[in-house]
């Protein structure tokens, strides 16, 4: 048993398909084949079933299968650990980041990084919070900047920042012309949200739980800018983050803006990586300095 092979069963895991994964690791088909049958040999079950068109793992596969993943993953930091010994703030690092925050802080913080971190490689990776999990627990990401609470023994959270809401509403809505308003305020309102597994749409509905509101039935948007158009067409009100609403982000004509009064509705951002992760220091001191950069670029609190 090597690490080549357990990455060969890993790719075949992941793409399904014996000509892919052979693709992917650059290797023939045969050889791959061959390889996963010499796996299967030597732990003496059947991990992958072979039916024409379709690859499927066997219980014992997916059990293997796990256990590779996290294997190779442990190379990697082990590799990762060794190199960064000697400059802990070069190389690459894969950092995740959910759809409704990434597009509205990163071009904020982006080239204050750079200048902190000039031998740093930023890959960046946009999924929802659930996919980015996994890839963060499989090894595939080092990192990712995700909504708190994130409940999981094996991963660090660090807090970064709290990130205000405020009401999106038509223009002609009752609550538009209004310079701040309350909790309370929401009760009877219907809120439009984003569909399912959009951390967004779960702290909405805690915000729906805390006021009284209710969701909006027969709509949900696929992303936070669906929703900005769907509330500047006179449809409904929504939620939006603070950064989602920063400039040089340009609002719709027929949006307006309110701001909560205490206590104010908010998201708690974090980055979040492996506690085993060889990059613990350096991921401390970019969560640090990426908090600060973060803050920065919220609105300041009145009075």
């Amino acid at each position: 048993m090597n690490l080549r092979d357990l990455g060969y069963l890993v790719a075949l895991a992941d793409l399904r398909h014996f000509g892919k994964a052979a693709d992917a690791c650059f290797v023939s088909q045969p050889t791959l084949s061959t390889q996963v049958r010499k796996l299967e040999e030597e732990l003496g079950v059947t991990l992958v079933e072979r039916a024409p068109r379709k690859v499927m793992l066997t219980a014992a596969g997916q059990d293997v299968v796990a256990r590779a993943r996290r294997i190779l993953a442990d190379v990697e930091q082990m590799k990762e650990s060794a190199r960064r010994s000697t400059d802990p703030e070069s190389g690459t690092l894969r950092l995740g980041v959910f759809p409704t925050l990434g597009p509205y802080l990163l071009p904020h913080v982006m080239p204050q990084l750079q200048v902190r971190f000039p031998k740093l490689e930023l890959l960046l990776v946009e999924e929802k919070s659930d996919v980015l999990l996994d890839r963060l627990r499989e090894g595939k990401l080092d990192a990712a900047l995700l909504a708190l609470p994130v409940h999981d023994d094996q991963l660090h959270a660090e807090r970064l920042f709290d990130e205000p809401f405020l009401l999106a509403a038509p223009a002609q809505h009752p609550l538009a012309s209004q310079t701040s308003m309350t909790m309370d305020q929401l009760s009877d309102e219907t809120l439009l949200l984003l569909e399912d597994g959009h951390c967004l749409r779960d702290q909405a509905l805690d915000v729906c739980r805390l006021s009284g509101a209710n969701e909006k039935t027969g709509f949900r948007a696929t992303s936070l800018e669906t929703l900005r158009q769907m509330v500047a067409a006179g449809v409904g009100v929504t939620l939006l983050p603070a950064l989602s609403v920063h400039a040089p982000v340009v609002q719709p004509a027929n949006i307006r803006l309110v701001e909560f009064s205490d206590p104010v509705p908010s998201r708690q951002i974090a980055l979040v990586w492996r506690r085993s992760s060889a990059l613990d220091g350096f991921l401390q001191s970019l969560a640090e300095t990426l908090g600060a950069l973060a803050r920065a670029q919220l609105p300041k609190k009145s009075g």
